[in-house]
């Protein structure tokens, strides 16, 4: 697979968590997954302030909710992303290894 490439990150840097394996993403794409993860850094600094300010326990457990629910939201439009191009990708190119892989990760998921 190509690297990614996009206007911002012109090839993916080694990462230690990471696969070898690369994703080039379409520009809408990348700007729709990366808008989510703004929009998540933005309530985690919300949630810092909040503690910093000594907010009632209540007011920060809602916050945290809101950010676990904004993640899942990442995760699926990322996952439906993954098996609309990688996995079709792969199985039509007879790797049906993907499948394999796919269910770990949805076993990784589900925990």
């Amino acid at each position: 697979m190509a690297d990614i490439k996009n206007s911002e990150n012109k090839t993916s840097a080694s990462c230690p968590h990471c696969s070898e394996k690369h994703k080039e993403r379409d520009e809408k794409e990348f700007r729709n997954l990366m808008n989510r993860l703004k929009r998540i850094e933005g309530q985690v600094r919300g949630v810092e302030g909040m503690l910093e300010n000594n907010a009632y326990c209540t007011d920060i457990l809602v916050q945290v909710s809101a950010i676990n629910s904004a993640l899942n939201s990442f995760s699926k439009v990322l996952l439906a992303n993954h098996m609309k191009t990688c996995v079709i990708d792969n199985i039509k190119n007879g790797n049906d290894e993907v499948i394999d892989e796919l269910v770990g990760t949805l076993e990784k998921l589900m925990k």
